[in-house]
C-alpha cells in the first residue's frame, strides 16, 4: 500500500492544536512558586531571609542547565550516526523535547506539585520535566528513522502520561529510591520504545539497510553527543537529590562509574574484533552505560570502589549487547532497535535497579549512622517499622512494575501508531531525511590542476632595446612579458550518495 508522507495537512494541525491546548491548560492551572513570584521580597521578610542567594534557583539552576544540555544536545547529536538522517535526529529530538517538557510540567504538576487548585512552578519542576523528556528521547532511539514526526508527537504524549503515573507510584506511593532514574527513566524508556518498535515491525526494512549505516563524519557528530552526555551525567544523576551529602555523593558515584565503563568498553570492543580494532558504535554508546547503571544507587552509600564495579560490569554487558544481542533480537524477536537502546539503557537500567535493591537491603547504621539511615531511606511515619530488607524488596517491586507499565503501554501506543494515516514512510524510504525535510542539492566542485607537461610553450616575446634617456626625453621602461596563466577548470560531480 502506498503511503502519503506529505505532512502539510497533518503536522501543522497537530502542532498548533497541541500548543493551543498547552496555552489554555497553563493559563488555568500553572502559577509561579513563591520563590519565583514578585512577592518573594515579602516572603524574605516574613521568614527573616537575609539574601536572595538563599532562593532555590541559585542551588538548582546549574544542574538544570546540565540536564537541559543533555536532553537537547547530547541525545540529539548521539542519534546523528545515520548517514542520511542527521536533520531528523536533531530536529525531531528538538520537537519531541519542546512539546514533552510542556506536557510533563502539567502531568507531573497534577501528581506532585498541585496546591490549592494550581500547579506551583519552580526550577525543581523544570528539572523533573527534563527527566521525563529524557525517557522519551530514549524511546525515540528505538524507532529512529522509521516513524513520522506526527507519530513521534503522539508517542510523546502517551509516554509522558505513562511516565508521570509510573514515577508517582514508585517514588511517592511505594517510596522507592531512584535518584538517577535507572528504573523510572532508562528502564521505562527503553522497554516502552522496544515494545513500540516491535509492534511497528517492518518486514521489508532490509530495503533501507544501506542507509542504516554510518559514515565517517556522521560518527564524529554522534561522538559529540556522547561527550556531552558523558560530561554532564553526574549532574543528571544528582540534580533531584537533596542538598548536601546526598547530592554530593550522587555526583561522585556517577563520575567514578562512568570512568570505569570507558575502560571496559574499550577493552571488550578490542577483544571481540578479529584484528583488535575498536568499533565506534561501542565507544559512542557503551561508555555511557556506567551512568545508567549507577542511577538508582547514586545517592546511596555505594562506596567509591562499588561505583567503579558497577561501571566495570555495565561497560562489559553493554558492549557485548551491541555486538551479539542486537542482531539476535532483530532476527529472532523482530525487534528493530535502531540505536541499540536495549544495550545502553535497558540492560544497564535493570542492573541499576538490582544494584539499588541490594545496596538498600544491606544498608546499616554502621555505614550510614542512625540519623543518616533515616534521612537516606525515609524510615519513619508509616515506614517506622520497615526494615532495610523491606526497602530492598520495594526496590525490586518498583523495577518489575516499571517493566510491566512500559510493556503494556508500549503495546497500546504501538497499535495506535500502526494506523496508516500518520504520514509514515514506506519500508524502502526509511532513514532518509529528504522524506520530511527540504534538502539542498549537494554539488561538489572539483578543481583539476593543469598538466604542464602537455602544455605548448608560450611563444617567445621579442626583446625591446633599451633607449637611454636624454635630458629632454622621458624614461621608457621595457614591457615585461606576460606570464602564462594556468586555469583550473571546475567540474561538477554527482551528488554524494551515502
Amino acid at each position: 500500500m502506498a503511503l502519503n508522507t506529505n505532512l502539510r495537512g497533518r503536522l501543522p494541525v497537530i502542532c498548533l492544536v497541541l500548543q493551543v491546548v498547552m496555552v489554555v491548560l497553563f493559563g488555568v492551572f500553572v502559577r509561579y512558586d513563591i520563590q519565583a513570584d514578585a512577592r518573594w521580597w515579602l516572603e524574605k521578610k516574613l521568614k527573616n531571609i537575609s539574601s536572595d542567594i538563599e532562593n532555590d534557583f541559585y542551588y538548582r539552576y546549574s544542574s538544570f542547565q546540565d540536564v537541559h544540555a543533555m536532553v537537547f544536545v547530547g541525545f540529539g547529536f548521539l542519534m546523528t550516526f545515520l548517514q542520511r538522517y542527521g536533520f531528523s535526529a536533531i530536529g525531531f529530538n528538538f520537537l519531541l523535547a519542546a512539546f514533552g517538557i510542556q506536557w510533563a510540567l502539567l502531568m507531573q504538576g497534577w501528581f506532585r506539585f498541585f496546591e490549592e487548585g494550581h500547579i506551583i512552578l519552580s526550577v525543581e519542576n523544570i528539572i523533573e520535566a527534563d527527566f521525563c523528556v529524557a525517557s522519551t528521547c530514549v524511546a525515540f532511539g528505538a524507532v529512529l528513522g522509521k516513524i513520522s514526526p506526527v507519530q513521534l508527537l503522539i508517542m510523546t504524549f502517551f509516554q509522558v502520561t505513562l511516565f508521570a503515573v509510573n514515577e508517582y507510584i514508585i517514588l511517592y506511593l511505594i517510596e522507592a529510591k531512584d535518584a538517577g532514574g535507572s528504573m523510572t527513566i532508562h528502564t521505562f524508556g527503553a522497554y516502552f520504545g522496544l515494545t513500540v518498535t516491535w509492534i511497528l515491525y517492518r518486514k521489508n526494512l532490509e530495503q533501507s539497510k544501506r542507509r542504516q549505516s554510518s559514515v565517517y563524519h556522521s560518527d564524529l557528530f554522534a561522538m559529540i553527543g556522547t561527550l556531552f552526555l558523558w560530561i554532564y551525567w553526574p549532574s543528571f544523576n544528582s540534580a533531584s537529590c537533596s542538598h548536601g551529602d546526598t547530592q554530593h555523593r550522587a555526583a561522585l558515584n556517577t563520575y567514578l562509574s562512568l570512568a570505569a565503563s570507558v575502560l571496559t568498553t574499550v577493552a571488550v570492543s578490542s577483544i571481540i574484533h578479529k584484528k583488535g580494532r575498536l568499533d565506534m558504535v561501542h565507544i559512542q554508546n557503551a561508555t555511557l552505560a556506567g551512568g545508567v547503571g549507577v542511577g538508582t544507587a547514586a545517592e546511596m552509600m555505594l562506596t567509591p570502589y562499588g561505583a567503579l564495579i558497577v561501571g566495570f560490569f555495565c561497560g562489559i554487558f553493554s558492549t557485548l549487547g551491541f555486538a551479539y544481542l542486537s542482531p539476535l533480537l532483530e532476527s529472532r524477536l523482530r525487534i528493530q532497535d535502531t540505536c541499540g537502546i536495549h544495550n545502553l539503557h535497558g540492560i544497564p537500567g535493570i542492573i541499576g535497579g538490582i544494584v539499588g535493591a541490594v545496596t538498600a537491603a544491606y544498608s546499616s547504621p554502621d555505614i550510614y549512622g542512625d540519623p543518616g539511615l533515616l534521612h537516606s531511606f525515609g524510615f519513619g511515619g508509616y515506614k517506622a517499622d520497615w526494615t532495610k530488607k523491606m526497602q530492598g524488596r520495594s526496590q525490586i517491586f518498583s523495577l518489575l512494575l516499571t517493566l510491566a507499565i512500559a510493556l503494556v503501554g508500549g503495546i497500546i501506543v504501538g497499535l495506535i501508531l500502526k494506523l496508516p494515516f500518520w504520514g509514515q514512510a514506506a519500508d524502502e524510504n526509511c532513514f532518509e531525511d529528504s522524506i520530511y525535510w527540504e534538502i539542498a542539492e549537494e554539488v561538489n566542485t572539483v578543481y583539476i590542476p593543469e598538466d604542464l607537461t602537455h602544455k605548448h610553450p608560450a611563444p617567445p616575446v621579442p626583446s625591446i632595446p633599451l633607449v637611454l634617456p636624454t635630458p629632454s626625453a622621458s624614461l621608457v621602461a621595457p614591457v615585461p612579458p606576460t606570464p602564462p596563466v594556468s586555469l583550473a577548470t571546475p567540474v561538477p560531480s554527482a551528488s554524494l550518495v551515502h
